[in-house]
């Protein structure tokens, strides 16, 4: 018999709580807040419908009233499919698109009113290798940007130095960027991003371009430079599981424009997996189960292929975590099944993830 596994996740409304969200461990201070962001865009259209009614629109929601707090110092990921609204949220604290309906600050800093203000305090960095000059070496890039900064003189030539060291670039700064491989290149638009040593670093999708051994170092190298060098407040948009697993405090799972689950890898994990087990049972145990599901000890289960020395494993859903584990254990036990295991499902990222969109749209169908 199997069944759905049953989590504890819901649609998040404006005015709901997401589903972990833990307050940062130290308390910190609030770096990024939103609160109720909504933003539209109008759907291209044919050039018969434009034809038909050519002052009609329709319009696609990207953002629906999202709302998130960032604390200062914290590495927070935005995970979820295309379309989900990533960019659209980056940009919008970018100051680069405007909100149709709910604020952002930016340290106190309102991403509309105080736009000025915001971008003095964010560095922004796109999967974009185009967004540097390839023709001239990267302290050149780096003069010519530190200029649109209004850095002059030997401030622009220390604060130049000072980012090609932190990037690991100091070597090959007088190097053509067009010979840059991709790695180097993306290190080099964080390099850019942090001319102005600002507050608040914005990535969006920065391994997107690199191989799978090019993205590994670009993670190993932003851990290092974020939790060493410069600790500054981070928002991670990414395509990738395991990066945002790997690198953030904290993760919000976004889709459709709404943030479905907040928390920390672990607690995510731990709350969409708590009542899923694997038992490896003796003779007797399809029978047995069967009876557990009918007093409620358990609430689903199914037969898994294969035996390991004559004990068959079994995928088990129990009601309270640990608890519930325990108990089953005492029922089987007493019907006379021999137990060899019982270990809790390990999932992957990505597995988490998959959970969390399909039960939020499952909830949100009924």
């Amino acid at each position: 018999m199997a069944r759905r596994a049953g989590v504890a996740v819901r649609v998040i409304s404006a005015t709901e709580i997401p589903l972990v969200t833990p307050a940062p461990p130290t308390q910190r201070p609030t770096a990024i807040a939103c609160d109720g962001l909504v933003k539209s865009f109008p759907l291209r259209r044919g050039w018969r419908e434009t034809l038909r009614a050519p002052f009609a629109a329709r319009w696609q929601l990207v953002t629906d009233h999202l709302s998130c707090d960032i604390a200062q110092g914290e590495l927070f990921g935005l995970l979820g499919p295309n379309g989900a609204g990533k960019s659209t949220l980056m940009r919008m604290l970018a100051t680069a698109v405007l909100p149709d309906a709910g604020t952002a600050t930016i340290h106190g800093a309102d991403v509309v009113a105080d736009a000025r203000a915001v971008r003095d305090m964010i560095g922004n960095v796109a999967a974009n290798e185009r967004a540097v000059l390839w023709r001239i070496s990267a302290r050149d890039n780096l003069r010519y940007f530190a200029a649109l900064l209004g850095l002059r003189g030997a401030a622009r030539t220390r604060r130049i130095e000072e980012v090609l060291e932190l990037v690991e670039l100091a070597d090959t700064g007088e190097k053509m960027v067009g010979e840059f491989s991709s790695g180097m290149r993306q290190r080099l638009l964080i390099a850019r991003a942090l001319l102005g040593s600002p507050r608040v670093l914005l990535l969006d999708e920065p391994t997107r371009s690199l191989d799978p051994i090019s993205a590994r170092q670009f993670r190993r190298f932003i851990t290092k430079l974020i939790r060493e060098e410069t600790k500054c407040t981070v928002l991670l948009a990414t395509h990738s599981t395991d990066e945002a697993m790997e690198l953030c405090d904290r993760i919000g799972v976004l889709d459709r424009g709404r943030l479905l689950a907040v928390g920390k890898p672990a607690e995510l994990g731990a709350e969409l997996t708590r009542n899923s087990f694997r038992a490896w049972l003796g003779d007797g145990a399809e029978g047995a189960l069967d009876r557990l599901v009918a007093r409620g000890v358990v609430v689903g289960w199914s037969a898994l292929p294969g035996v390991e020395d004559l004990f068959r494993e079994f995928a088990v859903e129990v009601t309270d975590g640990h608890q519930g584990a325990a108990e089953l254990v005492r029922a089987l036990v007493g019907a006379g099944v021999d137990v060899a295991r019982v270990e809790r499902v390990p999932v992957s990222a990505a597995d988490i993830i998959e959970r969390v969109l399909a039960t939020s749209r499952e909830v949100a169908n009924v």
